[in-house]
């Protein structure tokens, strides 16, 4: 059964807020945990019933008239999230609750996500449902969030679609303001960055190599694609010290201490994209590391020693959400300025300093 985690209307797991920093700040606290999810293994070796199977490709193939699907048992329930990357399910105690409504009034703005209701009771007992809820599951985590109690009963519309939107994560998430929500809240604590731009001729069939090397990591690492071609992720791609001629480019990330590594090229490749992630879990040839003793060098040369030896220093932006550059996360920092007899110089002030 998926984790679950209680999501309130108003906090970062459901709703965004005004600038990428927050959702980073929020993750940040998270720790990170083993994932026990099956991914996609279980879709593909699990024996699903027509009725679930037809029921879930008719509401991701295309616009069409869309309706949730009436969930009567358990293994209708396993089934129909088992066959869905999205799923989002209203689990009511009776069928007359408004929010029955509001369901079938978002569904047709997610055609790529899987809507259900049910209101039998082995169903809700089986999700340990105690109450009206409405949860999204998604395999690439293994997450049941849930919406409930206050929260549900003053959803809306406009709360409920951005609650979906913001935790819609899948083999690959493109990246933008709302997705870095769900990806930085995410206990996976890896990012793969596929850098390019969606109007190149090859994209199509470079995505589809992406989303196959994405199912060779599932629960380890969360695949992104970045559109190089939109101005606004400018800055998330400058933080991995790549330049336009260099692109298309993989980027990966550890959320967890900010570690990176870059690698430039002309197309995907599953086998290039495995090896370049078995190597980074593996901690080979990191960029970030590199850049890191580099600036330490270069700000504190006569102490450079004495700071190794205090603590493992980085100043490097961070992390890959460019808001969050300006933020300023500092344990020891007085034993360590005094130390350096910088206190009083607001140019080493100003700099971003990550102990670890």
């Amino acid at each position: 059964m998926p984790q679950s985690i209680n999501c309130r209307v108003g906090c970062p797991e459901s709703e965004a807020p005004n600038t990428e920093t927050r959702a980073w700040s929020e993750s940040r606290k998270m720790e990170a945990m083993p994932s026990r999810c099956l991914f996609l293994l279980f879709l593909s070796t699990c024996k699903l019933s027509p009725e679930v199977v037809a029921e879930v490709q008719e509401s991701s193939d295309g616009p069409g008239a869309q309706e949730p699907m009436r969930l009567t048992d358990v293994q209708a329930a396993m089934e129909f999230i088992a066959a869905a990357e999205v799923a989002v399910i209203g689990f009511f105690q009776d069928s007359e609750v408004p929010a029955v409504s509001l369901i079938h009034s978002v569904v047709q703005n997610f055609q790529d996500v899987s809507f259900g209701i049910s209101t039998a009771s082995e169903v809700l007992a089986h999700y340990n449902i105690t109450g009206n809820t409405i949860s999204l599951f998604r395999l690439v985590d293994n997450k049941q969030l849930d919406l409930k109690g206050e929260d549900f009963e003053s959803m809306d519309a406009t709360k409920l679609s951005r609650f979906i939107e913001s935790n819609n994560l899948r083999l690959v998430t493109e990246y933008n303001a709302i997705t870095a929500i769900g990806l930085f809240n995410s206990m996976i604590p890896i990012h793969l960055l596929l850098i390019m731009n969606k109007a190149s001729s090859e994209f199509e069939e470079n995505l589809h190599r992406f989303q196959e090397a994405a199912k060779l990591f599932p629960g380890r690492i969360l695949f992104i694609l970045v559109d190089s071609g939109v101005k606004q992720n400018e800055k998330a791609i400058s933080f991995f010290k790549l330049k336009m001629a260099e692109l298309p480019a993989l980027a990966i990330y550890q959320t967890l201490d900010d570690k990176w590594d870059t690698l430039p090229i002309t197309e995907v490749l599953v086998e290039q994209v495995q090896n370049f992630c078995d190597g980074f879990l593996k901690g080979k040839g990191l960029v970030s590391m590199k850049l890191q003793v580099k600036q330490v060098e270069v700000f504190f040369p006569s102490q450079f020693s004495s700071v190794l030896l205090l603590s493992h220093v980085r100043l490097c932006e961070t992390p890959w959400t460019a808001e969050c550059q300006a933020s300023l996360s500092i344990t020891n920092s007085q034993s360590l300025l005094k130390l350096m007899s910088i206190e009083s110089d607001p140019f080493y002030l100003s700099v971003p300093l990550i102990f670890c």
